[in-house]
């Protein structure tokens, strides 16, 4: 089944839903120009204008659901935005709506979080505009109908990222995090800018409704162009090899920032991408698609190998979401039998590791902002609420049978598994590691005797903070198999991104099921083993090769350096040594040529008349010397 055609839609919810972006958009506005004077109620609006929009998608969702699936692709015109070319508007279809139902929702328990945890932070009115402006920027991007409006939310993204990621600026680190994804972002940025202008060129549109339409056939070699080029921002915003060496530095922003982030909406940025442009650019079995595997599987094995080594809470949640967004974008390069279970992973996920990285912050919280774990030990006594809530999302992405992870994550191994023997067996292999490292994570953080410094003092953070995490696990239990079961979210996607030839079921005893269960009991047991019932040392041991090769992120940083920030360098003064001796040294050796001449040619200028009565001699004895030797020739 393809996907279903776009209607134009003026009334109801539906019509208005420019408020879904113009909501926070303009908290973020009042709080940013209205300054100092809306510090004692800046995080009550920013918290307001999230809610609002929230409430407007679900009543957008409800209208929505009242048509015949054939119909709920409905374009909301807004504006000429570029005239001749395209057209502003957005289009509200199951697959924007479930992204803007996860932003929004997810997106504002992360707000009602920040007031208690920014609560002493001078600057939390600035801080609660960075996050509506980066709200409103997600909206933008998943729910503009063309190409060129997505970009200009994609960029939003990038700038609110680097303010929020830097927002403690006086820290060098957090600066330096900042500038980080930025840079590394605008590499992928770059190559998403290109494929839209191939999709112009190729399809005289840059519209999807357009594109779908279009009587334009490129071809093959100009299409996988475009999926490569799309697939490249992708890798930027999702934090896919070969771009994901700024992910476990971001986690230099305040730990509400990383749950926004890692979570409900800027990594997931990059699935979008390719789910909706898979229908059109990646027709399965295609290069593209091909490549969209491989990067997803690759990824998927080293954010797991990353985040067994790392001693920083937020850092291994980092590893751990570059590999569940792995998942992700190899069930998306699977085709339409992968489309279903790509996003309703990336729903269950926003649920659990916005669950995890909150509960990461609340431990910091009572631990004085520590990040090492193994200062940790033993708060599941003193702080029972964020230790029951932390231990529901850590089943849930270890696949715990039942728990929202086990259906999404376990249906991506057996989609993978059908599609490629390969590509399923090393996503098993990822499954396993993900049980170790999160068992790692879970049984360092709460279990075994206390470690911290004599001068913490952990308790149970306040109830702002502890209510969305416990509705974020209430979602982590659920949610799985709602969407799953009985191919319920794959037959609500279908008008958006179509239909496989043959509706897959659910196997929770295949053989690829089996296997992934063994190998995540295996590695829950080798880290009970390694780190529940051992003494974890407060120092951690040099290790081997290989666990520095963890440490070190794969050495991604160290490659980067080698091949591109050096060599830039060297670019660099090659050509400031060129600009001085070349361009500077002709144009300052021409000044000073004339400038000597004229200096020699003053000294002539004596102003005594037998001087120029000298020269007149001289000069009529060359002439006339002259006028001889030419005449006898």
């Amino acid at each position: 089944m393809e996907p279903t055609k776009i209607i134009e839609h003026t009334g109801g919810v539906i019509g208005a839903s420019w408020l879904l972006i113009a909501l926070p958009l303009l908290g973020a506005a009042v709080l940013l120009l209205g300054g100092r004077r809306t510090d004692k109620f800046g995080h009550l609006l920013g918290v307001a204008t999230a809610v609002a929009s929230f409430v407007v998608g679900v009543l957008a969702f409800a209208q929505l659901m009242g048509f015949d699936p054939a119909e709920r692709r409905r374009a909301v015109p807004l504006y000429d935005f570029i005239p001749g070319l395209t057209k502003m508007g957005l289009l509200i279809d199951p697959l924007s709506i479930s992204f803007v139902l996860l932003i929004t929702g997810v997106g504002s328990l992360i707000h009602i979080y920040s007031i208690g945890y920014m609560a002493h932070d001078p600057n939390r009115r600035r801080f609660f505009a960075y996050l509506n402006l980066f709200v409103a920027a997600m909206l933008l991007l998943v729910l503009a109908d063309n190409y060129v409006g997505l970009y200009v939310g994609w960029e939003g993204v990038g700038l609110a990222s680097y303010l929020l990621i830097g927002f403690w600026q006086h820290k060098p680190a957090a600066a330096t995090a900042a500038k980080k994804a930025f840079i590394v972002n605008r590499v992928g940025d770059f190559g998403l800018a290109i494929g839209i202008f191939t999709i112009f060129t190729a399809f005289n549109t840059v519209s999807y409704a357009g594109v779908m339409a279009s009587g334009e056939h490129p071809s093959q070699g100009t299409l996988t162009a475009i999926g490569l080029l799309l697939l490249l921002g992708a890798c930027g915003k999702s934090a896919q090899l070969p771009l994901q060496s700024w992910l476990l530095d971001a986690m230099e922003g305040p730990t509400p920032v990383s749950a926004l982030i890692h979570a409900a909406t800027m990594v997931t940025a990059g699935v979008y991408l390719v789910t909706r442009s898979g229908a059109m650019f990646f027709p399965e079995g295609s290069t593209a698609a091909i490549a969209v595997t491989i990067v997803g599987v690759a990824t998927l094995l080293a954010g797991a190998i990353i985040g067994t080594a790392k001693d920083d809470i937020k850092k291994a949640l980092a590893g751990s979401t570059m590999s569940q967004i792995g998942y992700m974008m190899l069930a998306a390069g699977i085709g339409p039998a992968g489309y279903a279970f790509a996003i309703a992973h990336l729903i269950t996920h926003g649920f659990f590791k916005a669950d995890m990285f909150l509960g990461a912050g609340s431990v910091m919280h009572a631990m004085n902002d520590e990040v090492n774990m193994r200062k940790y030990g033993g708060l599941r006594k003193v702080m029972p609420i964020t230790f029951a809530t932390f231990l529901v999302g850590y089943l849930a992405i270890i696949g715990f049978p039942l728990l929202s992870g086990y259906f999404t994550k376990d249906g991506i191994i057996e989609s993978a598994m059908e599609y490629s023997a390969t590509l399923g067996w090393l996503a098993v292999l990822g499954a396993g590691i993900t049980g170790f490292y999160m068992s790692r994570l879970v049984f360092m953080t709460f279990f075994g005797q206390k470690r911290w410094e004599a001068d913490a003092h952990p308790h149970e953070s306040p109830a702002v903070m502890t209510l969305p995490l416990i509705i974020l696990s209430v979602g982590s239990i659920f949610l799985g198999a709602f969407l799953i079961l009985g191919n319920r979210f794959m037959t609500f996607l279908a008008p958006a991104v179509g239909l496989p030839e043959h509706l897959p079921s659910f196997h929770p005893f295949s053989v690829a099921g089996l296997a992934t269960l063994a190998l995540v009991a295996a590695g829950v047991a080798l880290a009970w083993f390694k780190y529940g019932a051992a003494e974890v040392p407060v120092t951690a041991p040099r290790g081997s090769f290989l666990t520095t090769f963890a440490r070190r992120d794969l050495y991604g940083d160290a490659l980067n350096e080698a091949l591109f920030m050096r060599p830039g360098q060297w670019l660099t003064r090659l050509a400031v040594f060129f600009d001085n001796r070349g361009i500077d040294g002709l144009v300052n050796g021409l000044a000073a040529g004339i400038g000597g001449t004229s200096g020699r040619l003053r000294r002539v200028q004596t102003g005594f008349v037998r001087s120029y009565a000298l020269s007149i001699f001289v000069g009529a004895a060359i002439l006339v010397g002259a006028w001889f030797v030419v005449g006898n020739l």
